[in-house]
């Protein structure tokens, strides 16, 4: 009996060390819900050379799942000594196929990964872009280089949560505890969280099983938690899912100090670290201020959801 497509996905999972961390097969089940995520594959004399996991909410709708940043079309690596406008061309030629399978669909709407930088083919058949921004840290190994490239302003709260607040960092914190953070920091922003907590849930016991991310919590003396920072990582890179601080606490630095020891931890899997990044001023600004480069990705859309279609997707979680 042959395989379906998702499970071949399933098998380039276990092989593909390229794969971002979003697009893997245990993090779209956590996200999405084992039924409602499928794969495209095409393969080329034996071997898959493109690959796009589609995370389908409702019949006709793609769409991105909660907490995730990107996810978008897997293109296998070409012979080292390929030309440019060789490589170019066999990227296209690949989207365009998998752009044929997901013909047909009323709404698309993926955040591609920001490896992914032509999204012309998709533009050719009538799908529209909204340039997007995170900010990568290099070489996270090295952490006085990485301080180096900080900003005085994040230095010094580093600095006054430590020595000051007497903030210390831990790890383990409870999922429960990370939400209540998090909305917290919603609600000073004045805006809605738009992330479904079931699925949020769901990740960090993913991640815990596979020793592939952690909750870090920023304490006082007195015990009382300043800030909450949710990562996941892989060998390819690790990345800012969730985080906040108390409002009433966020004076301390505590949330740069914790995100800053997530950091430290992850550096023993990986040297890169996305910050994750943000369209929200304020909070571009402190991601931003940690040194990292940013780094361009592309939404990519067609199609419109109805009003009744996003109450549902809302309602399955």
């Amino acid at each position: 009996m042959a395989l379906s497509e998702k499970e071949i996905y399933r098998a380039l999972c276990r092989t593909e060390d390229g794969l971002p961390l979003f697009s893997r097969d245990w993090w779209l089940d956590a996200a999405c819900g084992e039924d409602h995520w499928d794969a495209l594959i095409i393969e080329d004399r034996g071997r898959i050379a493109a690959a796009m996991p589609l995370y389908q909410p409702l019949a006709g709708v793609v769409s991105m799942p909660s907490y995730t940043q990107t996810m978008g079309p897997w293109i296998a690596p070409l012979a080292a000594d390929t030309k440019y406008a060789s490589a170019l061309a066999r990227r296209q030629e690949l989207m365009t196929m998998l752009l044929e399978r997901i013909d047909g669909r009323r709404a698309f709407l993926q955040n591609f990964h920001h490896a992914v930088t032509d999204w012309l083919p998709f533009y050719w058949a009538g799908y529209t872009q909204t340039t997007r921004y995170t900010y990568l840290l290099h070489t996270i190994h090295d952490t006085d280089a990485l301080r180096e490239r900080m900003s005085q302003n994040i230095r010094r709260n580093l600095i006054k949560a430590r020595d000051r607040h007497g903030i210390t960092v831990r790890a383990g914190l409870s999922t429960d505890a990370l939400l209540t953070v998090q909305e917290q920091t919603f609600e000073r922003q004045g805006v809605a969280n738009k992330q479904d907590p079931r699925a949020l849930r769901r990740l960090v016991e993913a991640a815990r099983s596979r020793g592939q991310g952690e909750i870090f919590g920023g304490y006082d003396a007195e015990g009382q938690l300043h800030a909450a920072v949710f990562v996941v990582w892989q060998p390819s890179g690790a990345s800012y899912i969730a985080g906040g601080s108390d409002p009433a606490l966020r004076a301390s630095g505590a949330h740069a100090l914790t995100l800053w020891e997530a950091v430290c931890h992850t550096a023993q899997y990986t040297d890169i670290f996305d910050l994750e990044g943000s369209m929200l001023r304020g909070v571009e600004r402190f991601f931003r201020e940690f040194g990292g480069v940013q780094t361009p990705y592309f939404c990519v859309r067609r199609g419109q959801l109805s009003l009744w279609d996003r109450a549902r997707m809302k309602w399955r979680g």
